[in-house]
């Protein structure tokens, strides 16, 4: 790359480093470094985009404009899709525009900026994955009290308790980051600005950060994944109990979608940290990153509205108003 050098200073690693962040730029590797792929992984990554928008976007409407869909369950399948579009776009678009200007510089705060609102999206499609677990233990399990336990008082603090969650959980990485020092080596094998690859660029001692976010993560990370096993295994026994087939059916398909979503989401995120941790290619945990940010935000409108009836109508509805 014919790019100028992205720091005037430099600190010498083996004695105290000096914090340069002030006036730091990182340099954002991408996927791959061959200009063939470029217009390919172009091509490919701006498609995979819009289709997630629209997806998302469609989903949104749907259950805005449709009276049928203010139940519980909608609003927050609603409330995911934003945070799907938000976790998506925090580093997809850069990463488009950074192949067609062939400039992969980000800024020190622009670094930040991203890493904040990745932890925040993230966190949020973590929580509201639990919230609807629980949403669904209660429909299926204690169907005759559904409407009276999630009521919209409820609805409204599970949503406000996930934001919360989620914004603490941004705080503390956005913190951890800002006391790294970095020196001369500022170029990260990745398309953003992963926690994981900032820490090992870091010129001081990294062991503790690193021990607080091992800890964050499996907290935001174990505690929703915990809660929504046990949601499911609720559920599965109440379903078992169930004498006709035909309610069986039912059941299964009410849950059946978010189940899949869940361990879309769950499966590509621990595969990306497996990947990172067993083979140590900072280019394969980038392009497994790619399925756990890109493909599982795409498919989600996909896997809740192909089996949902009630989805297919709003959206028909939506498109004969439309046209």
């Amino acid at each position: 790359y014919n790019n100028p050098p992205l720091f005037s200073k430099r600190c010498l690693c083996s004695v105290e480093p000096q914090n340069i962040t002030g006036v730091l730029k990182f340099l954002l590797l991408g996927l791959s470094d061959d200009p063939e792929l470029q217009p390919l992984i172009f091509g490919l990554f701006l498609s995979m985009y819009l289709v997630t928008m629209l997806g998302n976007l469609l989903i949104i409407l749907a259950v805005s404009s449709d009276s049928h869909l203010h139940t519980p369950m909608y609003l927050f399948l609603s409330i995911l899709s934003m945070a799907d579009i938000g976790f998506t776009s925090t580093t997809i678009p850069k990463m488009i525009l950074d192949i067609q200007t062939h400039n992969r510089v980000i800024s020190y705060a622009g670094c930040l900026i991203q890493l904040s609102f990745y932890s925040f999206f993230g966190c949020l499609d973590s929580t509201l994955l639990t919230v609807m677990a629980y949403d669904r233990f209660v429909a299926i399990c204690y169907t005759l009290h559904y409407l009276v336990i999630m009521n919209p008082r409820l609805c409204s603090l599970l949503v406000l308790v996930s934001f919360l969650i989620s914004l603490l959980d941004t705080q503390l990485h956005c913190l951890l980051m800002s006391q790294l020092s970095f020196c001369t080596n500022v170029e990260i094998p990745h398309f953003f600005c992963d926690p994981a690859q900032l820490l090992k660029l870091a010129c001081n001692d990294t062991s503790t950060s690193e021990i607080v976010i091992y800890i964050i993560g499996v907290i935001s990370g174990g505690v929703p994944l915990s809660g929504i096993i046990f949601s499911c295994y609720k559920i599965v026994s109440s379903i078992l109990r169930v004498p006709s087939s035909s309610g069986k059916y039912k059941a299964f398909v009410t849950c059946g979608s978010h189940l899949l979503v869940v361990c879309l989401f769950y499966g590509t995120g621990l595969g990306v940290y497996l990947s990172s941790t067993i083979s140590h290619s900072p280019k394969k945990g980038a392009v497994a990153s790619v399925v756990y940010t890109m493909v599982t935000p795409m498919l989600n409108p996909f896997i809740y509205s192909l089996r949902n009836r009630d989805i297919k109508r709003a959206l028909q509805r939506l498109l004969n108003r439309t046209t």
